[in-house]
């Protein structure tokens, strides 16, 4: 994933989105994906009408979906820790949620409610008080995100949402709108009512977005680079070739550049797969998306001679998602250090972290999880210090803060504390 091949396309769209605001975003999603959305708000009633008319079965996996995404996240919140450094003296660390966050939800080849429910719950768990959901336009739905994704933010309580996507999405979160016309929400002369900026973006997307997000990163937040996802499997002689070349596979229907990669110390194991992903692939939906990934230089079986030298190789690699399915699973899992999210042993496949596990979808990709992490609540919040001394401490430590500043030559920061000590 050429993340810097990428930032030459988007630094024009983010450079005019921040000079024209949305009026730049509209033309890039007319050259980009073919669709003319003069108002990007998405109104009320087409969420609301979203939900009444989503399959009651979706609705319950959402909800499902929902339920257990709190239960995780909500164990991540952090509490206040005071420490008394010394009598009279203690620093306090509080978490405080940021002010305002824009949320993207992809919507290229497949549709992802569940990436509604992976930005949005650990924002509100994490307390924001001001949320934003931006997805493409379909063609197809009149210029409006899909149905789905616009059902999901209405069981989550978002009523925010915009039809952008892109680069372009992820500027405009960036750098807001002042507006113009009619500020309820646009007018037949094609105004629209202010965007405001955001302190963090969050969410997966393509490459594109990856690079934006690269781009703007200092002017907001950002979790990580979510490009095309990737999927590693680490497996001995004991993995199921069919579940292998399944979980293979159900990655690669992502996108064409999704990476799906086995490492096995099984030469047999390796045959098997290919017999097996041949004959899944055959039988699946989207074969021509499905090879197109397979086939590149982006997947492959990586032989290695043990599960030892196994584990260098994931651990070289930092996948955005790893399978262990391996004697003694959990004890080789324990000793990853580098991926997004580690699913162990025969029954916790990707498919489950994607969905209803309760962990967080949204991880780092491009061997990013060498120093990011999954989104969580951690991604929303800030920690702030409260050092509160009284005139006792301050007194007893005034000659060693006193000898630091004169050793960095900054006579007034002594001067401050000098003027504070007893006359």
């Amino acid at each position: 994933m050429d993340v810097n091949r990428a930032l030459g396309a988007v630094t024009p769209i983010v450079e005019a989105v921040r000079e024209h605001g949305y009026a730049a975003a509209r033309d890039a999603t007319l050259r980009l994906d073919g669709v003319d959305v003069p108002d990007p708000r998405v109104p009320a009633a087409a969420i609301t009408a979203a939900l009444a008319g989503l399959d009651p079965r979706v609705r319950a996996a959402l909800e499902e979906s929902i339920r257990r995404a709190r239960l995780v996240h909500g164990r991540q919140v952090r509490e206040t820790a005071e420490v008394q450094v010394v009598a009279g003296g203690t620093v306090t660390e509080k978490f405080v949620p940021v002010d305002r966050v824009g949320l993207y939800v992809p919507g290229g080849m497949a549709v992802y409610p569940s990436s509604v429910v992976m930005n949005v719950v650990p924002a509100q768990v994490a307390g924001v008080g001001s949320l934003a959901v931006v997805s493409p336009p379909q063609p197809e739905h009149d210029g409006l995100p899909h149905p789905t994704i616009l059902a999901a933010c209405a069981l989550l309580g978002v009523d925010e949402v915009y039809a952008v996507g892109g680069a372009q999405a992820i500027a405009l979160l960036a750098y807001g709108d002042p507006g113009s016309g009619d500020a309820a929400g646009g007018d037949a002369t094609g105004g629209i009512a202010p965007i405001e900026p955001v302190d963090v973006v969050t969410g997966p997307g393509n490459i594109y977005v990856a690079a934006a997000k690269r781009l703007l990163r200092g002017v907001i937040g950002i979790d990580a680079e979510a490009g095309p996802t990737e999927v590693a499997i680490l497996a001995d002689a004991g993995a199921d070739p069919a579940h292998v070349a399944a979980d293979l596979i159900s990655q690669a229907e992502h996108d064409p550049m999704a990476a799906s990669v086995l490492v096995t110390d099984s030469r047999e194991l390796a045959d098997a797969v290919d017999v097996e992903v041949a004959k899944q692939v055959a039988a699946t939906k989207h074969v021509e998306r499905v090879t197109a990934a397979l086939s590149g230089a982006q997947s492959a079986i990586v032989l290695v001679a043990d599960v030892e030298q196994g584990l260098a190789v994931v651990n070289a690699y930092a996948a955005e998602h790893l399978e262990v399915i391996t004697a003694d699973a959990r004890a080789v899992a324990e000793r990853v250090r580098n991926a997004g999210c580690v699913f162990v042993g025969p029954h916790s496949p990707v498919s489950l972290g994607d969905y209803c596990a309760g962990s967080n979808h949204v991880l780092p990709t491009g061997c990013t999880a060498r120093h990011a992490s999954g989104l969580s609540v951690d991604s929303f919040v800030k920690g702030v210090h409260l050092v509160e001394y009284d005139q006792a401490a301050l007194t007893d430590v005034a000659p060693l803060v006193m000898a630091l500043a004169e050793a960095e030559d900054l006579p007034a920061h002594g001067a401050a504390i000098a003027a504070r000590m007893p006359r």
